[in-house]
Order: C-alpha cells, then sequence, then structure tokens
C-alpha cells in the first residue's frame, strides 16, 4: 500500500494520494477511554490470532487499528488484522473492512510517541492541498513491536480517508 519511502523528514516518509479498494478484516471495535488504549490493544493483539487461526482463517496483513471520528476523552476505535475471508463472530471479534477509496498516506518512521506529529503533517499536507480529510483514519502496524527493539525501527502506516 506504501507508495513513498522518501525520507526528507526524520520520522516520516513524504505524504502521498493513493486509491485502494476495501480490505477485508477481522477485528474487535469499541469505545473506550483514550487512557486505555493501550490495554485494549495488548487484549485484542492477544486474542484475535487466535480466534482467527481458530477458524482456518489466514491473516494477510500486519495489525491495524481503525479510528472511527476524533479523539476525546473516548475514541470509537477497532483493531485486527486483513483476512483471506470473513470470520464467524465470536465473542468481541467480528468480521470488518477497512474503507477503500482516495486516501491519503504517510509512513511514520519511530516510536508510537511521535506519532501525533505525524498525524498533524498528514492532515496539514492535507489541507495544503485543497483535499478535506474525511473522519475514518487509520494505522497498519508494518514493523510489529517488541520489548527489545529499537523504537526507531518502528514504521507505522498513516491513512487518512478524504472526502474530495
Amino acid at each position: 500500500m506504501t507508495s513513498s519511502t522518501s525520507q526528507s523528514r526524520p520520522g516520516a516518509t513524504e505524504p502521498a494520494l493513493i486509491t485502494i479498494q476495501p480490505t477485508l478484516t477481522a477485528a474487535i471495535r469499541r469505545v473506550i477511554p483514550t487512557t486505555d488504549i493501550a490495554q485494549f490493544f495488548d487484549i485484542s493483539f492477544r486474542t484475535l490470532p487466535e480466534t482467527i487461526s481458530g477458524q482456518g482463517i489466514g491473516i494477510t496483513s500486519p495489525a491495524f487499528c481503525l479510528y472511527h471520528g476524533p479523539f476525546t476523552d473516548t475514541v470509537d476505535l477497532e483493531v485486527g488484522f486483513a483476512t483471506d475471508r470473513a470470520i464467524r463472530r465470536h465473542g468481541e471479534a467480528g468480521a470488518s473492512a477497512l474503507p477503500g477509496g482516495r486516501i491519503a498516506q504517510l509512513v511514520h518512521c519511530g516510536g508510537f510517541d511521535g506519532l501525533a506529529a505525524s498525524w498533524a503533517r498528514l492532515l496539514s499536507w492535507v489541507q495544503d492541498q485543497g483535499l478535506n480529510a474525511g473522519t475514518t483514519m487509520w494505522e497498519v502496524y508494518l514493523t510489529k513491536p517488541s520489548p527489545e527493539m529499537d523504537p526507531r525501527d518502528l514504521r507505522t502506516e498513516l491513512n487518512l480517508t478524504l472526502t474530495s
């Protein structure tokens, strides 16, 4: 999905406009306090792979987090994986999809603590292009984090829907 890999600024690639098809996913969706995001990720990313593989379904991408609307004291989000076919609902896990269409995309290079600045940069770029951002955005975690890794090695794809 990434269409740009130039490194003019540390911490992110250059923004790009791309068109993508919707992607079938298996996900868990909740509205949670923003303070509970890390805990929600940990629980979801531990249970989803077992649910998916238990149904004989293949995971076809790295993990993602899809945000439905803006952050306030709470956030409406779903986390999951792209799959080769729909899963049957099991507990909180169900079939879903990442949106298709025209999006603005940027790859953030570095730790998660720098994501807010990269999101702000992408939104500013969209506005500078005379485009209108939608309310749906998602992150794809291209590099699987681990406790012993250097956070500078993390790569996170940022995707923002466009309304025009």
